[in-house]
């Protein structure tokens, strides 16, 4: 079924109420979280609605947090999220990078006590306003095996870079550091389709095109495939290592599970899910006119790079925005069983989808 954004945002935000989030937090989560349908991550955006009722339904979720600055530098500082929804806690700590950048020229924010928060790009391009370049990451939950490993330590740990441009679209890499995000693995699941080989490996370590491999006790794969998993595997790390060892928050295999039905490791290493923000002023480093021009220049080079038969050489970015330019007008198709879910929430809350 098809639905408009303007839709999909009343009742998404009446949901967020109905669960205690304060009237600007309610509008706030929403944004965070539709940008991923906007943008095609389909398995980001309301598909995730009813896993954040179920945690807060668990007491997993504090709906209504008290998001603050613990410690801080001029240029640094770590943010607690007070159990809050990653949604609300990530917007904020962001804005506080950003207001750092603003006084000294950069500024470095690592979370702790957060939840899932949607996709990385959202926070990450807040920065692009300001003419400053934005970086986003966050660890998650242990579904994925270091190379070599039968054990599962690493969440799909996404990075994301936003950098302003002049003319051209803006530059915003979005990415998981696996093969692919495990929200893939859902979506194939609700298809009953098999993932491309590459995407996971079975309980014994043998690679697999089986969509539940990583329910029945496999795990995803580092970006890199065979022969060059250590790389995903270092930037996983470096993820897991700067949202959460540098905050506080729980890391590597301790990070808790964003399912309500599994419980939280008995042993916890720090508090709640742990993310890393960045925000450079431009014009710290050069003019920011200057910057953006020859930002338009690089873009443009790289657009029209000499492609292979049938294709065009694309920008990071480019598949998203045009999907959001789309969407925006024809509305965002969910699957029936998405659509399902959102009609047992509207049930439950007594909200019209």
């Amino acid at each position: 079924m098809t639905f408009s954004y303007n839709q999909l945002f009343s009742f998404t935000e009446a949901v967020f109420k109905s669960i205690g989030c304060p009237d600007a937090d309610a509008i706030l989560a929403t944004e965070t979280l539709l940008s991923a349908d906007l943008r095609g991550v389909d398995s980001h955006g309301v598909a995730r609605l009813v896993g954040y009722v179920r945690l807060w339904e668990a007491g997993r979720i504090n709906p209504a947090p008290r998001v603050g600055v613990t410690y801080e530098t001029p240029s640094t500082a770590v943010v607690d999220g007070d159990g809050g929804l990653g949604l609300v806690v990530g917007p904020k700590a962001m804005q506080v990078a950003i207001e750092k950048a603003r006084q000294v020229g950069t500024g470095w924010v690592s979370v702790r006590n957060s939840n899932h928060f949607g996709i990385a790009g959202y926070h990450a391009m807040k920065a692009l306003a300001h003419d400053m370049i934005g970086m986003a990451m966050t660890n998650a939950s242990p579904l994925v095996a270091p190379t070599y490993s039968l054990d599962r330590l690493l969440g799909t740990n996404p990075i994301a870079v936003a950098v302003p441009a002049g003319e051209q679209p803006d530059f915003v890499l979005d990415m998981a550091t696996t093969t692919a995000a495990n929200g893939k693995l859902e979506i194939a699941q609700r298809k009953n389709i098999p993932i491309p080989e590459g995407w996971a490996q079975d309980a014994a370590g043998i690679g697999s095109t089986d969509p539940n491999a990583v329910k029945n006790g496999g795990a995803l794969l580092p970006l890199g495939g065979a022969t060059g998993s250590h790389k995903g595997y270092g930037l996983g790390a470096v993820v897991d290592i700067f949202s959460a060892v540098l905050s506080g928050a729980n890391y590597g295999p301790w990070v808790p599970p964003f399912v309500a039905f599994l419980q939280p490791p008995a042993d916890p290493v720090g508090q709640g899910i742990g993310h890393f923000f960045g925000a450079m002023r431009v014009d710290a480093f050069r003019p920011a006119d200057e910057f953006k021009a020859h930002m338009d220049n690089w873009i443009t080079t790289f657009r029209n790079a000499r492609a292979t038969e049938g294709q065009h050489v694309l920008i990071p970015g480019d598949p998203e925005r045009e999907t959001a330019s789309r969407r925006l007008l024809d509305g965002i198709d969910l699957l029936d069983p998405v659509v399902r879910d959102l009609e047992a929430l509207g049930a439950k809350f007594g909200v019209k989808l």
